[in-house]
């Protein structure tokens, strides 16, 4: 799932910040081992579609369908909305979360194509707060090794990752700048937002 994220993109997208306790999460039931093993279950997927030899946009669907498999989406969604999102309505929220779904599956199943000929190592695992923190290597060809780190809950009912850290860049933060910034270009308003983003 590294792979799901240009390096590059994600750096130039805003200052690292410090990982913190961003989701109000349940008490801790995943272990390091079933974090572990969901991550290692992705890795393996994703490490098999980078090596498929598909073409470009097979490999976009077999992306799209495995982060929806394995994220969290409805989580990441509603905190990338903000504010925004506790002031909308039921009816908003649901379609925010489809149309972010879509969104988010296509912006960084774009990026795949440079990962192609890489590949994605499972480190270690360690619980912090009240999820547990996987970390993997991503070995691209042509850059240094960088560090990736899934945050894994069982907030949803399910295992599943609710952010990714990549070299110290927060994937919920960056979402959420990015979709305060589209909210703003649209005075504020939900509906327009979520058509922006069909």
């Amino acid at each position: 799932m590294t792979a799901l994220f240009s390096r590059r993109a994600l750096l130039s997208g805003g200052a690292a910040l410090a990982t913190a306790t961003l989701l109000p999460l349940p008490a801790l039931a995943v272990t390091e081992a079933q974090a572990r093993g969901m991550v290692d279950a992705l890795v393996a997927e994703v490490n098999a579609v980078i090596a498929s030899g598909k073409s470009e946009q097979a490999m976009y669907n077999d992306f799209a369908t495995i982060f929806d498999r394995y994220a969290d989406v409805p989580t990441i969604a509603m905190y990338s909305l903000g504010n925004a999102g506790r002031a909308a309505t039921p009816a908003q929220r649901q379609q925010f979360v489809g149309v972010f779904r879509t969104y988010i599956a296509r912006k960084y199943g774009s990026r795949f194509r440079e990962f192609v000929g890489g590949q994605i190592a499972v480190e270690n695992a360690r619980t912090i707060n009240n999820y547990v923190e996987v970390q993997t290597t991503a070995y691209l060809r042509g850059e240094d090794p960088f560090r990736v780190d899934f945050h894994v809950s069982d907030q949803s009912g399910r295992n599943a990752f609710f952010n990714i850290i990549i070299e110290g860049v927060n994937m919920l933060l960056s979402e959420r700048t990015e979709m305060a910034a589209l909210l703003d270009r649209h005075g504020g308003n939900v509906d327009a937002l979520i058509a922006s983003l069909r």
